[in-house]
């Protein structure tokens, strides 16, 4: 049996734990919706915004059902820290909502789906009063089966789709493929499902396509998610000092590093090196974008992009990173060599903090991993980018009849109730004695928990990002402080929080960005090499591009604080 982690903030890097991730008012005017010829004319580019974005949008009200031991600060989650006390357990959903419709949902899944008619699923089905039908696809070649299903005509009544999925034709086959939530969730008309009314207005605006609120969101914290994660165990036996610059850190990396002993330093750091560096966030468009002294560049540009990797590569260079990082994508999970001591370091997901953690936890009492403060490349304090406030969405069929949808939201009611409550521990825990058991506080999974209790329910809607470990408090602590220090050093670009769809022609011109960067940082191309590409993404659209995303500041106004 594995102690259980609850965090209500997955993404792809939570779920693929070895690969590497308040409303803002925005400026009014005519959105570029309008702009392109008008939401009633069909078109599926640009974004909805000001004026407009507001009437779409479900009114907030708190939900003061459960109090955290940590608020929300800074972009961080909430977090939880005390004991978990089952007969103290609240009701958000005292009624069920589901009026008995089949609702059938196709969604990632990482693992082995369990079988159909196991007991989780018939217990949060009993509990919503709706016959969820799940269709879980792997999650690791989701992506070609998205487009497949699409495109035909045979659409399952709920398909969830993760932003990193986003590319191609993908968001105007949401726009035209999936049905408007306004009427059911616009205004004061969310108070009928009041768990999703607590959802923060950021994630909501993130929902709208096409000049219409189509998604139902898991809202993620936008402090940064990324964390250089160090063993503070090893760091304390060998009087290493957590760095406060590039240069400290490339010091320490030559001090830990013996090759012949099967110890490095670290992995490969270009996630950090961004940070450090102040690039601007790339992975989930358009937050790549900003204006820059008056004129708007894409992170590719700058000098910032050029001097992280040349550092990361630098630090390949000397010898510090471990062999396996040369693999780049292909390279294997690593939990096990860290754990190991092999390198002491390597960047990723916060949510590996607290796996690594209750992995090792029984076999290995003395490892500890802790995660470091991002430091500003010359000593100074660092410059990071807010991530988005909801990076996978959950939308439903244009073609469901209006009690399916409505039973859609009733399941969405149950699975985006707040931690600390009963609908919340069935949601994320499933049923007490079959999949879990509690002990001191803690509840600890059981094998069926394993199999069963995985990510299914969690990707219909997902409360306000929380951070939650009974077995480790002090983790769950730890990692939302880190989001509070880091967040207070964080700006949110000129496109934050905006949900855009990008013209058909502009889809494919940063597939290779990836891969040139990982070639230059293992030193097999140049900066001269990359300098070159970005010359050639310029003019085959890149210019056009800055352009299209131009005319969405001048319609809509910037979002950066």
């Amino acid at each position: 049996m594995t102690p259980n982690a609850a965090s209500a903030s997955p993404s792809r890097r939570t779920f693929l734990a070895n690969t590497a991730i308040a409303a803002v008012a925005v400026g009014g005017g005519m959105p570029l919706l309008a702009a392109c010829g008008g939401s009633e004319s069909g078109s599926r580019e640009g974004t909805t915004s000001g004026k407009d974005a507001k009437k779409l949008l479900p009114a907030y009200v708190t939900n003061n059902v459960v109090t955290p031991d940590i608020a929300a600060k800074n972009g961080s989650s909430v977090g939880f820290t005390s004991k978990l006390d089952l007969a103290d357990l609240k009701t958000s959903v005292p009624k069920k909502l589901g009026k008995g419709s089949k609702v059938t949902i196709m969604s990632p899944f990482w693992g082995s789906p369990p079988k159909g008619n196991n007991p989780y699923y018939k217990g949060m089905n009993d509990l919503i009063g709706v016959d969820v039908v799940w269709q879980n696809q792997d999650g690791n070649t989701y992506d070609q089966k998205l487009g497949a299903v699409l495109a035909s005509s045979d659409i399952p009544d709920v398909v969830v789709v993760p932003g990193w999925n986003m590319g191609g034709k993908i968001p105007s086959a949401i726009i035209s493929k999936f049905a408007d939530l306004g009427p059911y969730l616009s205004g004061d008309a969310v108070k009928d499902y009041p768990n999703l009314a607590a959802i923060p207005t950021d994630a909501w605006r993130r929902s709208i396509f096409g000049g219409k609120l189509l998604g139902l969101p898991m809202p993620a914290p936008w402090a940064p998610s990324i964390v250089p994660l160090y063993r503070q165990d090893i760091f304390d036996k060998e009087g290493y000092e957590v760095p406060k610059s590039c240069d400290e850190f490339m010091a320490l990396a030559k001090d830990i590093t013996n090759a012949k002993a099967k110890r490095w330093a670290c992995l490969d750091m270009k996630w950090t090196a961004f940070q450090a560096f102040g690039v601007l966030s790339g992975s989930e468009k358009p937050l790549g974008w900003n204006l820059v002294d008056g004129k708007l560049v894409y992170r590719i540009e700058t000098e910032e992009y050029l001097e992280a990797l040349e550092w990361s590569r630098k630090l390949f260079e000397a010898g510090v990173v471990h062999p396996d990082s040369k693999l780049g994508k292909n390279a294997p999970d690593p939990g096990p060599k860290f754990a190991a001591g092999e390198f002491l370091i390597y960047p990723n997901n916060i949510s590996q903090w607290y796996g690594r953690t209750a992995e090792q936890a029984a076999q290995n009492p003395e490892f500890k991993v802790w995660g470091m403060d991002v430091w500003g490349h010359d000593g100074g304090n660092p410059t990071m980018w807010a991530e988005q406030p909801a990076g996978i969405f959950a939308f439903v069929n244009k073609k469901a009849s209006e009690s399916v949808i409505r039973d859609v939201l009733a399941v969405a009611n149950v699975t985006a109730a707040p931690y600390g409550t009963k609908e919340y521990m069935m949601t994320n825990y499933g049923v007490e004695g079959t999949h879990y058991t509690v002990k001191d506080g803690v509840p600890t999974k059981t094998d069926q928990g394993n199999i069963e209790v995985m990510n299914a329910y969690v990707m219909v809607a997902s409360p306000a990002a929380t951070t939650a470990h009974p077995d480790f408090p002090e983790v769950a602590k730890g990692q939302v402080e880190w989001q509070q220090r880091m967040g207070a050093f964080t700006k949110k670009s000129s496109f934050w929080g905006m949900q855009i769809t990008e013209p058909n022609r502009f889809t494919n011109l940063t597939n290779d960005m990836e891969q040139m960067e990982d070639d230059v940082v293992r030193g097999r191309k140049k900066i001269s090499d990359l300098q070159q590409w970005v010359s050639d993404w310029k003019s085959k659209g890149g210019d056009r591009l800055r352009d299209w995303y131009q005319q969405i500041l001048d319609e809509n106004g910037s979002a950066a604080n």
